[in-house]
């Protein structure tokens, strides 16, 4: 008998699934913050080397990897601290932790830092977990590591001086790696989710990453003197599940990052992408001092579950349709 038709996540889980979403509209509403839509077709995408979007065939509109600069608009509209919870889209190879089609919570807090945007996180963690049938939450406890003492502590290297070469040499120890034409991100990436990702403690957030992998993320001097890029990634049970930023606000910096991505994609041969003006005409307008953060649900549910397969949480994943 034909069963290629029913979703691959139980009934139970489905509704367990909605219980949680609700929780997280719930955790909103009690902070005085109010859920907003965006448009999941626009003219634009991200620019970033390490996102790859949708574009509709005999179309100029790409389906959206995060409602990032749509939301950026509101704020600088006057619209304060905003949430969306919906569908985004990116082109990454399906597996048991990513599906092309997933559901993404993104909020900004209006003159929030970003340790204080971390401690909201943690917060709703805590709220998620403890809306779940067996609740987890009792025992969770998020540490806060520096991407600098995760390199020191398990390779050996700070990975805000490590040159190119220092790079490529430890990769190919720890990773018998031997490539040409990869970047100090490149590496950094690869080490990172080989090398550390693995010991990682069950919930942490890593924090302070390298200038080179700002994007959309202020940059500022830590407390030992150091440029870092503002902002951090929550890991749980070994999956990053949120990245959130310290919002740069400055137009021609932004235009200045954007461009070098665009020159980046082009160097190695990806889809080249339009600037999103409209963003730039925000920032240039004026945007509030605010942080920002994007969630994946559907790895916060897997989290909350116990459940290690994205489609075991999800009505009907690629594998299904």
């Amino acid at each position: 008998m034909a069963t290629h038709w029913l979703p691959s996540a139980t009934l139970q889980t489905l509704r367990q699934r909605a219980k949680l979403l609700a929780a997280i509209r719930r955790f909103f509403a009690s902070r005085d913050m109010f859920e907003v839509e965006t448009p999941a077709l626009m003219p634009t995408t991200a620019t970033d080397i390490y996102i790859d979007s949708y574009r509709l065939a005999d179309s100029p509109f790409f389906l959206q990897t995060s409602p990032e600069f749509s939301l950026k608009r509101l704020l600088a509209a006057g619209s304060g601290s905003i949430y969306q919870l919906g569908k985004v889209f990116r082109l990454d190879a399906p597996s048991k932790r990513h599906n092309h089609e997933f559901t993404l919570c993104e909020w900004y807090r209006v003159g929030m830092n970003l340790e204080q945007l971390m401690d909201e996180v943690e917060a709703l963690v805590y709220t998620v977990f403890s809306a779940a049938d067996v609740p987890r939450g009792a025992a969770l406890k998020v540490e806060r590591l520096s991407y600098r003492m995760l390199f020191e502590t398990h390779l050996g290297v700070d990975p805000h001086s490590a040159t190119l070469d220092q790079l490529a040499v430890l990769a190919e120890r720890e990773l018998e790696l031997v490539a040409t034409n990869l970047s100090r991100t490149d590496y950094l990436q690869l080490l990172l989710s080989h090398c550390i990702e693995p010991n990682l403690p069950a919930a942490c957030f890593i924090f302070d990453y390298p200038v080179d992998q700002a994007a959309l993320a202020r940059i500022e001097e830590d407390d030992t003197g150091q440029r870092v890029a503002r902002r951090f990634e929550l890991f749980l049970a070994g999956m990053e599940v949120a990245n959130g930023y310290f919002e740069l606000l400055d137009e021609a910096e932004q235009r200045t990052r954007f461009e070098a991505d665009i020159a980046e994609r082009a160097r190695r041969g990806y889809e080249a992408v339009p600037l999103d003006e409209a963003l730039l005409a925000a920032l240039a307008a004026g945007m509030p001092e605010c942080s920002g953060v994007a969630l994946g649900v559907d790895r916060l549910v897997m989290a909350a579950l116990g459940i290690n397969d994205i489609a075991d949480v999800t009505a009907f994943p690629q594998i299904r349709r």
